[in-house]
Order: structure tokens, then C-alpha cells, then sequence
């Protein structure tokens, strides 16, 4: 192997390993600055463990934690969007995920097994999509913005046919919507 590949590869796993950690932080690491005047928690005592009613208490005071996964995908089916901004937002998922795991390819199997190695079920269960992401149904499949789930056609191991029905919500009519 030559020098140049070595460094490549080098630095394509550091970036990838420094990508899983920073998206893999919980909220509490990414927590914000005090607000100036805000009153700060109050401390919690270590030897005894706090009551229910305490616990509860405390339990209402800390911010909501955010879903994980990538930001990339915060924007599939907003309600200010488009299918063809959503469909795009499926394509760089997919990217991210080849990204990731250049040796498997696009995930494969039906959409409720796809929606799964996205959202963590693949070999660092790393989470490209929130299990709890509004585009994915009690199913689990991802769906376009009218509830209908997509439809997805492994062209190669790099690129992926994506294909929502459309408004009409049926598949193989005018209206449908396919990337690329």
C-alpha cells in the first residue's frame, strides 16, 4: 500500500471515529451556559437517595432530552418541506451510512429492516435517524409526509431508488415522487 493511501485511510477512520463520538454525546455533555440571573440547581446529597417527591421534582426541572441521531435528518417531513427536500434528505442519510460503513453498502432487506440500520441496528449502533423521528411509523418504517411508507430499490451498493406514492398515498401514479 502507498504512503499517500496509508494517510487517506488514516485520516478517513479518525474523521469517522471523531464524527461517532460528537454525534454520540448525550445531552448532558452538550449542555448550555447558565443564563445570567438564573438560579442554579440545587445541590443533591449522595449519601441519602432523594424521595419520590424529590425525584420527581427534580426529575421536572431538567430539560427535555433531545432524540438522537444526525442532524441531517432533522428536516425529513417538516412541515415547511417537500417531498423532493425529503427524498434528499434520505439520499444523504444513505450517503452517511456507505460513509460509515463502506464495506456493507446501503442497508438492504425491507423498509422496516433499512429504518432499522439507520437507526442503530448495524454493526456500532450508531444512529443515523431517532427510532422516535415523526417519519417513522409505530411500525417502524420510514414514511413520506402523507404516511405512506417509501418504497426502496437497492440500484447498487452506493445508490439507493427512494419512491413515495404521493398525496394520493398509492403507489404507480402521476403524482408519485422518485430520487434520483
Amino acid at each position: 500500500m502507498s504512503p499517500r493511501l496509508h494517510l487517506a485511510l488514516a485520516v478517513a477512520i479518525s474523521l469517522g471515529i471523531a464524527a461517532f463520538f460528537f454525534l454520540r454525546r448525550s445531552a448532558s455533555d452538550r449542555a448550555l451556559p447558565a443564563t445570567p440571573g438564573a438560579p442554579s440547581p440545587a445541590p443533591v446529597s449522595t449519601s441519602i437517595a432523594p424521595s419520590n417527591a424529590q425525584r420527581s421534582s427534580l426529575d421536572s426541572q431538567r430539560p427535555p432530552v433531545p432524540p438522537a441521531g444526525s442532524p441531517i435528518a432533522d428536516a425529513l417531513n417538516a412541515p415547511d418541506g417537500t417531498v423532493r427536500r425529503d427524498l434528499h434528505i434520505l439520499d444523504e442519510l444513505f450517503g452517511a451510512f456507505h460513509t460509515n460503513f463502506p464495506r456493507l453498502g446501503n442497508p438492504v432487506g425491507e423498509n422496516h429492516e433499512i429504518t432499522a440500520a439507520l437507526s442503530g441496528a448495524n454493526p456500532v449502533q450508531f444512529v443515523f435517524i431517532s427510532p422516535r423521528h415523526r417519519a417513522i411509523n409505530t411500525r417502524g418504517e420510514l414514511c413520506d409526509r402523507w404516511g405512506t411508507p417509501f418504497r426502496f430499490h437497492q440500484v447498487s451498493g452506493t445508490q439507493m431508488e427512494i419512491r413515495s406514492a404521493g398525496p394520493d398515498r398509492t403507489f404507480a401514479t402521476d403524482d408519485d415522487a422518485l430520487f434520483p
